[in-house]
């Protein structure tokens, strides 16, 4: 049953991804929504998975099926890879860095006002 609780969640995050990237035509400003918007989603899904007010179903649909295929790491891989090959090394340096420093800082902020120790 597991398989079927991530398989359902990556159905729905995929979808609303690519619906995400059709809409505002940019692949890297697509893939940063993406990818901050679902680390925002799941420091709140870690949060209640964690403090039990999430059971085990929800958080294998949510954080593990849903996150995981909404946020894109492979396509941030990918963008950064060819920003490089186009020699677009400061475009390439800034994304990385305000991508990995903007989740970071949310994840941390949402996890500290919800007031949760590590």
């Amino acid at each position: 049953m597991s398989f079927l609780y991530v398989a359902v969640g990556g159905f729905f995050g995929s979808i609303l991804r690519f619906y995400i990237s059709t809409k505002l035509d940019k692949r890297l400003i697509g893939t940063w929504i993406a990818n901050i918007t679902g680390a925002l989603l799941l420091a709140f899904i870690v949060y209640a998975h964690e403090t039990r007010i999430l059971s085990e179903a929800f958080w294998l649909f949510l954080g593990v099926g849903f996150c995981g295929a909404y946020t894109t790491f492979s396509t941030f891989g990918n963008e950064v890879l060819q920003l490089l090959l186009q020699k677009q090394f400061v475009q390439a340096a800034w994304y990385i860095l305000i991508s990995i420093l903007v989740s970071i800082s949310i994840v941390s902020l949402i996890l500290w006002s919800l007031r949760y120790q590590f």
